[in-house]
């Protein structure tokens, strides 16, 4: 019975997960290299899930976002994140009309399918909670008024690394709010020979639109609908607990290296990061390889490290990797 359910979805899927390949090739257009950016992109507008980039100036990511925008003929707001930057500036505020002789409402930026909040953290706490309470709520209140946001609904936040001087670090109860922190490198070699000629030959290449917001939105429901087996439910369950009780897990050496471990949100976002990743993968079940493509980015924001980890310059991405490797595969 279940083998015919997922033949059919199988089919289904490939018919509705065509648009990947159209979204690919109008991205490669613009964007060179940078694939696993794209990719998780894509399986965050799959997933309704937020992403977090972080990576040092001048790696396309403002062009991958508005390139995307571009591609799902949706709306697109650019917001650079100041010191002086308020909430108003962002959500919106009350103006009063004299000819009214009332207060109309003026929405912000958060007004749009695609928001780019770039450099993060550069501005206050404030600010950022109120960017945070959007991205869970998908709502916005101005004066008496609550508004809601229009789906697909996907922000993309970038921040510097950390050591970079006047920054303001997201407390960990908001970047936990984030499905994934994508951590962007530098291009290969050729690849940035390939930048270089684009740009000094003046060859700017645009993107065509290919698909709309209610694809995307009929592709989520399909997305959810991909099999995930009670084996790998149990597989997330294991990797995110040994980040809570490693020596449960064989890793008795972590105990006090990991000042605290994985949240729920951490096993809710590697099943969704997981199916929509099947889904690019024109496929209707959720295997083993899945969970691991995903773990990474889903779960490197929501290890707390100790000082001895700092002192010993281990990472959360070297507790994931020794996590991935010794609890077992299904």
């Amino acid at each position: 019975m279940i083998e015919t359910n997922i033949r059919e979805l199988n089919e289904k899927i490939q018919q509705e997960s065509s648009f990947i390949d159209l979204i690919n090739l109008e991205m490669n257009k613009v964007i060179i290299g940078q694939k696993h950016m794209v990719e998780r992109l894509m399986i965050g507008l799959l997933a309704n899930g937020h992403i977090l980039l972080e990576g040092v100036p001048g790696l396309a990511k403002t062009l991958a976002i508005t390139s995307l925008a571009n591609v799902i003929e949706a709306k697109f707001s650019r917001i650079q994140f100041t010191p002086d930057l308020l909430p108003a500036d962002l959500l919106g505020t009350l103006i009063y009309s004299m000819k009214n002789e009332e207060f109309l409402v003026r929405k912000g930026p958060i007004f749009a399918n695609f928001i780019l909040a770039d450099e993060i953290n550069r501005s206050p706490a404030k600010v950022q909670s109120a960017l945070l309470e959007a991205m869970q709520e998908r709502q916005v209140t101005i004066g008496d008024e609550t508004f809601p946001l229009e789906e697909p609904f996907l922000v993309l936040a970038t921040q510097n690394p950390i050591e970079q001087e006047g920054t303001y670090p997201l407390p960990e109860a908001q970047v936990d709010r984030f499905m994934m922190k994508v951590v962007i490198s530098y291009p290969e070699k050729e690849e940035e020979k390939l930048i270089l000629r684009q740009n000094a030959l003046n060859e700017k290449a645009t993107t065509n639109t290919v698909i709309n917001p209610k694809d995307i939105l009929r592709a989520r429901e399909v997305t959810r609908e991909v099999y995930l087996d009670e084996k790998i439910e149990n597989y997330i369950i294991d990797i995110v607990f040994a980040t809570r009780y490693p020596s449960e897990y064989k890793l008795k050496n972590f105990e006090n290296l990991i000042n605290y471990g994985a949240s729920p949100r951490a096993s809710i976002n590697l099943a969704l990061a997981a199916k929509a990743f099947a889904f690019i993968k024109r496929r209707g079940y959720v295997i083993p390889e899945d969970i691991r493509a995903v773990a990474h980015d889903v779960m490197r924001h929501r290890i707390g490290l100790t000082y001895e980890a700092e002192a010993e310059n281990i990472t959360s991405e070297d507790i994931i990797n020794e996590v991935l490797n010794t609890v077992e595969v299904p």
